[in-house]
């Protein structure tokens, strides 16, 4: 068994790292950072590496628009599908561990799919609404949804194979009904839904960054400070019972910090699926099964998959867009169905 790195201890708190999680941390770190200079420096307007970076440290730039191109149509762009990306992964590892399901993630069990259909419905219905009130309206979407899943698949307990089936069927009618109300919308309100059911970063800004960000700063960290918890659950209820969990409130504090993740980044660039699901996997095989470092790892993972998503929807087949959300869609797909022939192969 590995050793642990870190090991701290209080009445209420304690963390147990791996020895894995700083050095693989830190090289995802770089891998970020490296990403999203290179992302910021493609476009229309080219931008060498080093002229990205004078311009994010302010400094006088070869090019006199460069610090408007950063600072005000790149950053934020970049800074969004990393939030976003952050925000998805935390979810689907949360999600994975609370049900003891691998399959487990928010498009899977139908929580995209709510926060969806409230999402488009406010774009459509009332376009008027501040932005600031989008994440809102879909965590309750999606937390209505995720009752709705839970409360189908229970007969006598809900095993981890009935939650996955009844949360994509719960998933294609919240989806059929999306589509149906996109027909009574008008144009442009139309346009900007399809792009969004579709998972796009594409005109983001400052204030969708700004919208975004006090989600992640109460629950990213509240999903760290749960993993002790979250470590517990996944043994099984009366095991975390017989280590002191109050399982009840514990999961539902963790099923709320999951739909409040999926609801805000769903608010802000739409259906992205699979970070969720691909995320967690790729951190449990890098740092183990401990949600001390899973948490964390998954998060800048799923930052990196979709700054990456969006790099490459830019560039690949320039000047035509591609949404972030088909290159997860392409990437995922094929993932998901490998999980699921591993782990129900009967």
């Amino acid at each position: 068994m590995t050793k642990p790195w870190l090991v701290w201890r209080s009445r209420r708190f304690s963390i147990r790292l791996d020895r894995r999680v700083p050095g693989v941390m830190l090289v995802l770190a770089l891998m970020i950072l490296v990403v999203l200079i290179v992302s910021i420096g493609y476009g229309n307007y080219f931008l060498p590496p080093m002229e990205v970076v004078r311009a994010l440290l302010g400094q006088k730039t070869a090019n006199p628009d460069a610090s408007l191109l950063v600072m005000t149509l790149r950053l934020p762009r970049a800074i969004a599908a990393l939030e976003v990306g952050m925000g998805l992964a935390v979810a689907g590892a949360i999600l994975q561990g609370v049900t003891r399901n691998p399959l487990a993630a928010p498009e899977i069990v139908g929580v995209q799919a709510g926060a969806g259909l409230v999402t488009v419905a406010i774009l459509v219905l009332l376009p008027a609404l501040p932005l600031v009130l989008l994440p809102v309206a879909a965590f309750v979407g999606g937390l209505l949804t995720a009752l709705l899943v839970y409360l189908l698949a229970w007969n006598r307990g809900s095993t981890p194979l009935r939650l996955v089936l009844v949360g994509i069927g719960v998933a294609a009618i919240v989806t059929a009904l999306t589509t149906l109300l996109i027909t009574f919308g008008e144009i442009r309100e139309v346009s900007q839904a399809l792009v969004w059911l579709i998972g796009s970063v594409y005109g983001c800004g400052w204030e969708q960054v700004a919208t975004l960000f006090p989600w992640l700063l109460i629950f990213l960290p509240l999903a760290w400070g749960l993993a002790r918890e979250l470590n517990a659950l996944t043994l099984g209820d009366d095991i975390a019972r017989g280590l002191g969990s109050r399982v009840e409130w514990q999961r539902g504090l963790l099923l709320l910090t999951s739909v409040a993740l999926t609801g805000a980044s769903v608010a802000i660039a739409g259906s992205l699926g699979f970070i969720g699901l691909m995320a967690p996997h790729l951190a449990r095989q890098m740092v183990g099964s401990s949600h001390a470092g899973l948490i964390p790892t998954a998060a800048l993972i799923g930052g990196l998959i979709v700054v990456a998503a969006d790099l490459v929807g830019r560039s690949v087949f320039a000047p035509i867009e591609l949404p972030c959300g088909v290159i997860t869609a392409v990437l995922g797909a094929p993932y998901f169905l490998y999980l699921l022939l591993q782990h129900y192969d009967r």
